[in-house]
């Protein structure tokens, strides 16, 4: 099928409802093949990179057909393996793509360095794509996803699950009603750090790289597991599970945990690209993420909105806001946001969960608006799966997660540089610092590419 009969029957098939409104089940063939499903047909689902956090997507998947399996390290994906036997299995995701046709979306849960080259692949071979967090690993990745996606007509998702939760709706609605005025300041913040770096290994040797270099073992493709990143030695601080805090594979906890808590910050403010950021660091090194970090954004005024500074703090607490009451905990247990307004202040849990106005007093007084944004029925994959059916778009897909993700790893930018850059996102550049332009993109190793 060429690309343009694709677009063709997807604009058809928009205008063929009341058409086929009598009609019981539409066969696949009718609906445009690969790419297009009644809502009473099982999607034909994917998984590449199924060790870690892919095997929960994929349980939340599992009302489709799961066709076809992509792990580099058969060990650490063994259960998922045993889960779905039915499904073929593979260690590339080029050769799956290529060989396997009947596919009709992918989720994908690899390392953050080769989110972009799967994602992008996928979409060009006209997959629907569910994405874990971070999109991507750089700034102009995450740009490049989203016009894809725009460009591809494909139906994608970013694997920040509280973004289908009521929480995060009650935080938008409850500011946009004015609860407590215009917000102009949000503190945000991640207790949690990935000290030791490496762990074990980082503890013992406090090198920035290791210098031994073990076999590779015998389930464990190496090769594929770098991907675009620049070729080094296997070492086990890498993998499994290890590889966030390593610049070259993962996007720190900005990347993490930071994703999550920027998210009903910016939906609930209508945020995008901010003017500045600016970043000053504990620990770290040319190869890992800093031990902590304080990074300050300041976003412009939006149309009526008034501009937004917000600060976000990783491995380290924030000071206790003045009025927060006596004795009331502070955020949740890994995190929280604070969200300052002109008329009192906002408190959650990280990913915008339990929002509470503070002081409680306030809380108790006021009057919630009529819920005005539609709830999600199930998990975030089902959100995907329900907007690939009815041909609508889920809640966070790449056009709105893409500048999520471009604004967070902004601040691993200002991070690079122990300073302040000024952006301009238009242009996609930084404007005082020419080196920090350096760490908006990556040079991919060969034979990898967008």
């Amino acid at each position: 099928m060429t690309k343009e009969n694709f677009i063709t029957r997807r604009k058809f098939l928009a205008g063929a409802s009341a058409v086929s409104a009598g009609l019981t089940i539409v066969p696949r063939f009718v609906l445009g093949g690969v790419g297009q499903v009644a809502p009473s047909e099982k999607l034909n689902i994917a998984g590449i990179g199924i060790g870690g956090m892919g095997a929960s997507n994929l349980r939340n998947v599992e009302s489709e057909n799961m066709v076809a399996l992509c792990d580099v390290d058969d060990e650490y994906a063994a259960k998922t393996f045993q889960r779905y036997p039915q499904a073929k299995r593979y260690r590339d995701y080029r050769k799956m793509l290529a060989e396997q046709q009947d596919i009709d979306a992918v989720v994908i849960a690899t390392p953050d360095h080769t989110h972009a080259v799967i994602a992008m692949a996928a979409m060009k071979a006209g997959k629907h794509v569910y994405c874990q967090k971070p999109l991507t690993h750089n700034v102009y990745e995450s740009r490049l996803l989203a016009a894809a996606a725009k460009e591809e007509g494909v139906v994608t998702q970013m694997g920040i699950q509280h973004h289908s939760s009521n929480y995060v709706r009650l935080l938008r609605e409850w500011i946009q009603d004015g609860a407590i005025g215009e917000v102009h300041e949000v503190v945000a913040w991640s207790s949690l750090t990935y000290y030791p770096w490496g762990h074990a290994w980082w503890s013992t040797t406090h090198e920035n790289r290791p210098k031994e270099k073990p076999e590779v073992p015998v389930t464990l493709d190496w090769d594929l597991w770098l991907g675009p990143a620049a070729e080094r030695p296997y070492h086990p601080c890498y993998h499994p599970a290890k590889w966030r805090a390593w610049w070259d594979f993962g996007c720190g906890m900005m990347g993490d945990r930071g994703v999550h808590t920027f998210d009903p910050i910016f939906w609930a403010l209508d945020l995008k690209y901010p003017d500045s950021i600016e970043a000053t660091n504990l620990g770290g090194n040319e190869e890992t993420h800093p031990l902590g970090t304080i990074v300050t954004y300041q976003f412009p005024a939006r149309g009526s909105k008034v501009p937004v500074k917000l600060t976000w703090y990783d491995g380290i607490f924030p000071p206790r806001p003045d009025d927060l009451e006596d004795g009331r905990q502070f955020g949740g247990s890994e995190g929280g946001i604070y969200f300052i307004g002109a008329k009192g202040s906002i408190m959650s849990g990280y990913m915008g969960d339990s929002p509470r106005i503070v002081p409680e007093a306030k809380m108790k007084a006021y009057k919630q608006p009529e819920p005005t944004i539609p709830r999600v029925e199930g998990s975030h994959e089902q959100d995907w799966i329900r907007a690939i059916k009815s041909g609508g778009k889920a809640g966070a897909d790449f056009a709105y997660s893409g500048p999520l993700t471009e604004a967070v790893l902004l601040g691993n930018v200002a991070k690079r540089v122990d300073g302040r850059i000024h952006w301009d996102g238009a242009n996609m550049k930084v404007t005082n610092n020419a080196d920090a332009n350096q760490y908006l993109k990556r040079v991919y190793r060969d034979p990898w590419s967008l």
